[in-house]
């Protein structure tokens, strides 16, 4: 695409993908100008460019990470200011391997990686059928090289030099089938790829989706722990699907703009071990009893409403994807040296009296920097007690996940 000097590129569109993105006649256009005073023979991606600004109230970020990425991008425009203003070099540098590449997360989930612009390498894998999604996304426009890698025997050449593992490998739930019944065939899923990743990344970021997380994570965490590599900041189970359905949902409840809306949610990652702080949802909002009840339970039930919605047909798919490209996009951002990360996520974690737990973290380049422990403070007398009882449950799932990765380990 060949262009005249001094001329103003734009794109924008009112589709946003964020977890505060407003329904669709509240949103804002987004934009990115690009501006050159140089011929620009080439497009390749948002971050090659001598100039970006961003135009956006609607994103996979919450307000203050979108402050804090205008500022970087502008750190970053000023920077390239100093070199030729016709040297426009993809700044993309990060890789990410997707583990379950072709399956109903998998397929959507990469295709939202493959968008952003500091992904310079998206690495699919899957036992089968990968191939074929590869060469798809291959043809998008945007800064990173697809490759895909197909059977156990490429399992690790898809692992090596990989900043960040994605694994939502695995059998979705079906309709009257509980995490539990999913527990026998993720479990070994589960402890096979992360067998892999410690031996060709140990230093990589783990972000685990197969469910159960509850049970799925301490699998990992022991796996790892058996391989010598275990850094619990690096490994986190995905919740943020429990956070962009309790900011949804409250939203449409209480008839707020979504890009305002934050709800943090604790505990785990299945049925009462969710457990959404309603009192502690930005911009403050009051709720009857009636409506905590409700709201409560709806986002508890998410996961059980899609399954049964689509009769058979698959589970939450599209969601998670979402949900699970936003916690790459804001690992990646850690890596990239942001200082203003934030997410809810199920990490090792001496907030409470349990080994692992869902709460809200500070991610740096080296992983979890801090627990915020402020949240669990001055809680509600309801989230209170739903905070106690999700303990014997969560504990449970822990437990036995625990249980599975050193039977294993003795059986091998």
């Amino acid at each position: 695409m060949a262009a005249t000097s001094a001329t103003t590129f734009s794109i924008t569109s009112t589709i946003a993908f964020g977890p505060k993105a407003g329904q669709l006649p509240q949103s804002k256009p987004s934009g990115v100008r690009f501006n050159s005073k140089k011929s620009l023979v080439s497009f390749s991606g948002l971050k090659a460019v001598t100039s970006v600004i961003c135009e956006s109230d609607t994103s996979f970020l919450n307000k203050e990470s979108c402050s804090a990425l205008r500022s970087t991008f502008a750190r970053k425009a000023q920077s390239s200011e100093q070199r030729p203003q016709n040297a426009l070099q993809p700044q993309a540098s990060f890789k990410v391997a997707v583990l379950g590449a072709a399956g109903g997360i998998g397929q959507p989930l990469a295709l939202l990686i493959k968008m952003s612009p500091l992904v310079s390498a998206l690495h699919l894998y899957d036992v089968m059928n990968v191939k074929g999604v590869a060469a798809d996304l291959s043809h998008c426009n945007t800064p990173s090289q697809v490759l895909d890698f197909t059977g156990p025997e490429e399992l690790a050449s898809a692992l090596k030099g990989v900043n960040v593992v994605v694994i939502p490998a695995g059998v979705p739930r079906k309709p009257g089938m509980t995490r539990d019944d999913l527990f026998n065939i993720n479990a070994n899923i589960v402890k096979t790829l992360v067998e892999a990743v410690a031996d060709n990344c140990p230093d990589a970021f783990i972000h685990i989706i197969s469910n159960p997380v509850n049970s799925t994570v301490p699998i990992a965490a022991e796996v790892l722990k058996q391989k010598g590599v275990y850094d619990p900041k690096k490994l986190f189970g995905v919740t943020t699907l429990d956070v962009v359905r309790a900011n949804t949902f409250v939203a449409q409840k209480k008839n707020l703009k979504l890009i305002d809306v934050d709800v943090p949610v604790v505990g785990g990652h299945a049925g009462i071990t969710i457990l959404p702080l309603l009192s502690k949802t930005m911009p403050s909002v009051s709720f009857t009893d009636e409506e905590v009840g409700d709201l409560t339970v709806r986002i508890q039930n998410a996961g059980t409403e899609v399954v049964e919605a689509k009769a058979g047909a698959g589970s939450a798919t599209l969601s998670m994807a979402y949900a699970a490209a936003r916690f790459v996009e804001s690992s990646l951002r850690a890596l990239d040296g942001d200082g203003d990360v934030y997410e809810c996520v199920f990490v090792e974690s001496n907030l409470t009296e349990l080994p692992f737990f869902a709460s809200r973290v500070k991610l740096g380049r080296n992983g979890v920097e801090s627990l915020i422990s402020s949240d669990l403070q001055g809680l509600t007398e309801y989230e209170q007690k739903a905070l106690e009882a999700l303990k014997p449950e969560l504990k449970a799932s822990i437990e036995k996940g625990v249980a599975f990765a050193q039977k294993q380990a003795v059986a091998a």
